[in-house]
């Protein structure tokens, strides 16, 4: 057993939380987590079944006196983020994680913790086996590949969990409930690269902009953050009256991020330069002026470039583009009205790159309501293709819209209070979670999602706050007592 959890309570999670810290699960390589629990199951005397993908249901009878009680489905994902720091020698297939304790904190050596979404994991193998507790009948759902295409839950089979309510315990923030998040879907653009010869007598140069902040496509899209690509266009646009040609433009590099660079290479006149080094001038004062207080070190700039005469966008083609990526939505489309402050839907304007065959755009929309995000991806892909591309979509992920009059959160709520004597903060998040998925697939489940306080995760920099984790302990048991 770890030296670095002793004395740490419950001690019953921090036992299994160890013995999992030794088990390799990088994200699609969960068989041996997926062995444990079973086994792990079975020596309780537990009944369990795992399905073709690796995830686990694991079923707990009433304690006495809570036979009648609703059943109540316990859940969390068997895999981790596999990162280590640079210099850091660690196969995550073969080694176990190493913990180390800091203070108030439990972290690895040198890798991911693991405490996304270990803890949950330690915790329902830690009611598994506690025989003290008070609750009424349970199930414990352990899915896999959760941190890399949530493929776990998306291939949940009719009948596999059998309880109307559940408990998510894959958040990162004590004192908080979440009972919504967004879903998502990607639209790809596509137009057939059309080139021809660079015009004579023009200069070669670069356009770019940079400086920029970008973030999260969903966390920090109510930010007002700029957005590299569609500043990139604006500038193109005020180069046009200059006869600018578009040879190559690329800009931003992850669906899920706003881009914070992008870049074209581009001809002009020589004899209109002057004016379009000026015009470029003018239009960074503006763009600056516009997001200063979020963004204030935008940079857009114009070079001459030494380049050999190269091929240009042919002006049709070019004429589309531009006007597409100047009419394309970007940033918050719509509040919540449930939940102050809560972003419901939104789109992001992600990547665009030239090469041979093609210029293509990514974007990312997302939406706490499926029908919003239907309605969103309709409105980019009709731009799209009004401007000519053939446009794609990803499988997407489903959202869960926020349901304040929860019966299971009623209960987490006065629990809570009864506990601490506080009203712990409700919130939902502008990114995914597995209730989302969970939540469609099965119709009516009643679900809300809680945990202990971690930062840093996907990181090395990982770390669990060990006073948090007693108090979420108490706060899910307290509501298995009181719920009826």
């Amino acid at each position: 057993m770890s030296t670095a959890i002793e004395g740490l309570k419950p001690e019953l999670v921090w036992k299994y939380f160890a013995e999992i810290a030794r088990i390799p699960r990088p994200s699609k390589h969960e068989e041996a987590m997926t062995k444990y629990v079973m086994t792990t199951a079975k020596s309780l005397g537990l009944d369990a079944k795992t399905d073709k993908f690796g995830n686990v249901v694991v079923k707990k009878a009433a304690s006495p006196g809570h036979e009648n009680v609703r059943m109540i489905c316990l859940q969390g994902h068997l895999d981790m983020v596999a990162e280590a720091n640079k210099g850091k020698v660690h196969d995550f297939l073969k080694d176990p994680i190493e913990l180390v304790r800091k203070g108030n904190t439990i972290m690895a050596n040198g890798t991911t913790l693991g405490a996304d979404n270990g803890v949950a994991v330690a915790t329902n193998l830690a009611i598994m086996e506690d025989k003290s507790l008070e609750h009424g009948p349970l199930e414990f759902l352990f899915t896999v590949d959760e941190e890399t295409g949530l493929t776990g839950a998306s291939n949940l089979g009719a009948g596999f969990v059998e309880s109307k309510t559940m408990m998510n315990l894959d958040s990162e923030e004590e004192g908080s409930i979440y009972v919504g998040c967004s879903g998502g879907k990607d639209s790809t653009a596509s137009w057939k690269a059309e080139f021809e010869k660079a015009p004579a007598q023009t200069i070669a140069a670069h356009v770019r902009v940079a400086g920029l902040k970008g973030g999260h496509s969903g966390l920090e899209i109510d930010k007002g953050r700029g957005n590299a690509v569609k500043i990139l266009n604006r500038a193109l646009l005020a180069l046009d009256a200059f006869g600018v040609r578009l040879s190559h433009i690329e800009g931003g590099n992850k669906h899920n991020a706003i881009p914070r660079e992008a870049e074209a290479v581009v001809y002009l006149p020589k004899k209109k330069w002057n004016a379009a080094v000026e015009a470029i001038e003018k239009f960074n004062a503006v763009a600056k002026a516009e997001i200063s207080t979020v963004d204030p070190d935008l940079a857009v700039t114009l070079e001459a470039a030494k380049v050999k005469k190269g091929k240009v966008i042919k002006k049709g083609l070019q004429k589309k583009l531009l006007a597409t990526v100047g009419a394309l939505p970007h940033g918050v489309t719509k509040m919540s009205a449930d939940i102050p402050g809560l972003v419901e839907t939104s789109t992001n304007v992600a990547v665009i790159k030239t090469d041979k065959k093609a210029i293509t755009m990514v974007t990312s929309q997302r939406s706490s309501v499926a029908s919003e995000i239907v309605e969103i991806v309709h409105t980019v892909s009709s731009i799209f293709e009004l401007g000519g591309a053939t446009v794609t979509h990803g499988d997407g992920y489903p959202g869960w819209k926020p349901n304040l009059d929860s019966e299971i959160l009623k209960v987490a709520k006065a629990t809570y209070k009864q506990l601490y004597g506080k009203e712990p903060e409700v919130k939902a998040i502008h990114a995914g979670l597995e209730c989302g998925i969970i939540g469609e697939k099965m119709q009516g489940m009643d679900m809300i999602s809680f945990g202990p306080t971690l930062e840093g995760v996907h990181s090395p920099d990982e770390k669990i706050y060990i006073d948090t984790v007693e108090k979420y302990w108490n706060f899910l048991l307290g509501i298995l007592k009181n719920a009826n």
